[in-house]
């Protein structure tokens, strides 16, 4: 769509804009909890591919409807595998951290279903709701103060190995 990167903030100021039901975006079928944003993203990008061929304006004429649509389904897909999972493990404690908890829209979903669901949600202030690499560079800070050092023998694995 054109938009800078990280396209995520400028999706959510433009979604602010826009009707969020405009437009309808297949959402994956993948059973249990795991989800992927993959059919997604490749629906939408066809989506924009037949329009703009119709239309070279397409985007820009409904970005702002498009910004909504877009992030009204991924909020959707996500909240539909939180719901389940509070579900199945009966868990009420909610916490959203990470770049995607300063996404406003996704913020006011999560505060609408808590109250819907009875949870305990947990999201940092906006200004907390920093990118990885602040969580990775403050756990960092911590072991330093700890004197815990690892030598450059270890493997990084980025889950924990069963």
């Amino acid at each position: 769509m054109g938009l800078p990167y990280p396209g995520g903030p400028h999706v959510d100021r433009l979604a602010q804009q826009g009707n969020p039901l405009r437009f309808e975006f297949s959402k994956p079928r993948i059973a249990g909890l795991d989800y992927s944003f993959s059919g997604l993203k490749t629906s939408f990008l066809y989506f924009l591919r037949d329009n703009l061929k119709e239309n070279e304006n397409f985007i820009e004429e409904n970005l702002n409807d498009l910004c909504a649509s877009l992030q009204h389904t991924i909020i959707d897909i996500l909240l539909n595998k939180l719901k389940k999972a509070a579900k199945q493990t009966g868990i009420k404690e909610i916490t959203v951290a990470g770049g995607v908890s300063a996404n406003s829209g996704l913020r006011l979903a999560l505060q609408e279903n808590a109250k819907k669901y009875h949870w305990n949600l947990l999201i940092p202030k906006f200004e907390y709701t920093m990118d990885n690499a602040a969580m990775i560079a403050i756990t960092g800070y911590y072991k330093y103060l700890k004197n815990e050092f690892s030598g450059q023998d270890v493997v990084p694995f980025a889950r924990t190995q069963l």
